[in-house]
């Protein structure tokens, strides 16, 4: 299915359009380059720790008790990666719905910085977007390619905002310079302003968002038609976010 960083859904159920192959190119040779905050050695580990909350004993027991910080115990992991960090991954891949603001503030007292935590995010999400496609062809997930090494940037855009979301965020007015090209349009989704911290991940999900729904520009319009006409994609979109508990 895959050689190298080539991605061949030829064998699918289904006819897969080749710009969904190629943004899930994309998207592996994103997290094998060095970020603003992980190498690219730790950047496929976060993915991978994002694959393996699937399978973890202790999230599933988080899962199903009232409490997601009950019971306590050790995560199975796949990587080297510090606790804290499998932690966060797994919790934002398995329960996401159960989020809080104190847990929030409590893991940035133990030493997780914003942008180490928006770059965290992005590449958990990114990763259960890929996860989720091949599942529902009946694929094995993609392998992770090889990671290239190099120390991370430790780029913070200027000009970013406080005080609105639980991150820092840049506003479109602010978006100059180096992130003048970051959003499409007057519409920006709140998505697209939470990972902007780590302006790359913005660009990934540009590509992503245009591949595998619609640009950002054309969310507004409501007479936008792909395989399914507008009403037909929120009603799916609306189904999925309902069965996944998206608190959003």
């Amino acid at each position: 299915m895959m050689s190298g960083l080539m991605v061949d859904y030829s064998d699918a159920c289904v006819a897969v359009r080749d710009d969904l192959a190629r943004t899930h190119e994309a998207m592996l040779d994103y997290f094998r380059r060095p970020g603003c905050w992980f190498t690219g050695a730790e950047r496929l580990a976060i993915a991978a720790e994002s694959r393996n909350a699937l399978d973890c004993d202790l999230c599933a027991q988080r899962k199903s008790s009232l409490s997601p910080e009950q019971p306590t115990g050790e995560h199975r992991r796949v990587s080297e990666l510090p606790e804290s960090l499998v932690e966060i991954a797994h919790r934002i891949r398995l329960d996401p719905q159960r989020l809080s603001r104190e847990w929030y503030e409590r893991i940035r007292t133990e030493g997780i910085e914003e942008g180490r935590y928006v770059e965290l995010v992005g590449i958990v999400t990114f990763t259960a977007g890929i996860d989720s496609f091949c599942r529902a062809l009946g694929f094995a997930p993609l392998p992770f390619p090889e990671p290239i090494a190099g120390p991370p940037s430790r780029y913070r855009p200027a000009n970013l905002t406080g005080g609105i979301a639980w991150v820092p965020i840049l506003l479109p007015e602010n978006a100059t310079g180096p992130e003048a090209d970051l959003y499409d349009g007057d519409f920006v989704p709140n998505i697209a302003r939470a990972l902007s911290s780590v302006p790359d991940h913005v660009r990934l999900l540009q590509q992503e968002s245009a591949t595998h729904y619609m640009s950002m520009a054309e969310i507004p319009d409501a007479s936008v038609r792909r395989h399914l006409n507008r009403l037909q994609m929120e009603l799916v979109a609306a189904r999925v976010s309902a069965m996944n508990e998206c608190f959003y």
